[in-house]
C-alpha cells in the first residue's frame, strides 16, 4: 500500500507494527530546502560509496560521505569511513532534527544521488557500531522519491513519498525488523541528498 496523505501528522506511525516510522513532512519551505540543497552538494566532502564484493571493491554511482561529532570509524559493506567533523550546515540541521525528533545524534551518512537512476538496495542500518534501536533521523533535500519498507518476515511492503526539505524517523526494533529501500526510477532528473542522523555506540556502551 503507498502512505501518500496531504495532512501529515508527525505522532503517527506509518508501520502497523515490529517498528515506529514518524514522518514530519516538510520542515524547510521549498526557498530554504533549495538553498540548503546547493550548500550541501558544493561544501561536502563527497566520495563513490564503495563495497567488497567476492573481495574485489566496487564503486556505486551514489556519492556518499560520513561526518560526526568525533572521527567515529563506520563499518558497512566491507568498507570503514572515518568521520570528518561537522560542517556549520550539518550542525545546524542537526539541532533541527533533534528539536522535531525529541532526540540526540552525533552522526550523519550522507547520500547524494545524481538522477533517478540512482537508488539503494533492500539494506536495514543494523551495524554494531550504532546504538541498538537508536533513532535515525532522514532528511531529504532536491528530488522528491518514493523510500520502501519491507517486512523481514511477512514481506509485508509499504511506501512513503520523501518531499524536498522533509523529515523522518525511524526508531525502535525498525531495522531489527524490516529492511528499506530507494527504488530507482526514470521519472526524475533531478539530484537528491539525503542526510541520515545516527546515533553511534559511545566506547563506554
Amino acid at each position: 500500500m503507498e502512505l501518500f496523505e496531504r495532512e501529515i501528522d508527525s505522532n503517527k506511525n506509518w508501520l502497523p507494527y515490529d517498528g515506529e516510522v514518524n514522518y514530519h513532512g516538510k520542515i524547510y519551505d521549498s526557498s530554504e530546502a533549495d538553498r540548503l540543497l546547493h550548500i550541501l552538494l558544493s561544501t561536502i566532502e563527497w566520495q563513490p560509496d564503495q563495497a567488497v564484493i567476492f573481495g574485489k571493491i566496487i564503486e556505486t554511482k551514489r556519492n556518499v560521505a560520513w561526518y560526526a561529532e568525533r572521527p567515529f570509524p563506520y563499518r558497512y559493506s566491507g568498507t570503514t569511513k572515518v568521520a570528518l567533523p561537522w560542517t556549520e550546515e550539518l550542525q545546524t540541521i542537526k539541532e533541527l532534527a533533534e528539536n522535531h525528533s525529541g532526540e540526540r545524534y552525533n552522526s550523519c551518512l550522507l547520500n547524494m544521488y545524481h538522477t533517478g537512476s540512482e537508488g539503494m538496495a533492500w539494506h536495514s542500518d543494523g551495524e554494531s557500531e550504532l546504538r541498538k534501536n537508536g533513532a535515525i533521523a532522514s532528511l531529504s533535500f532536491g528530488a522528491e522519491r518514493k523510500f520502501s519498507f519491507k517486512h523481514k518476515r511477512t514481506k509485508e511492503r509499504l511506501d512513503l513519498k520523501l518531499e524536498n526539505g522533509s523529515l523522518m524517523i525511524m526508531k525502535g526494533s525498525t531495522q531489527s525488523n524490516w529492511f528499506h529501500r530507494l527504488p530507482p526510477t526514470k521519472k526524475v532528473n533531478q539530484p537528491r541528498v539525503n542526510l541520515t542522523f545516527r546515533q553511534m555506540r559511545q566506547m563506554k556502551e
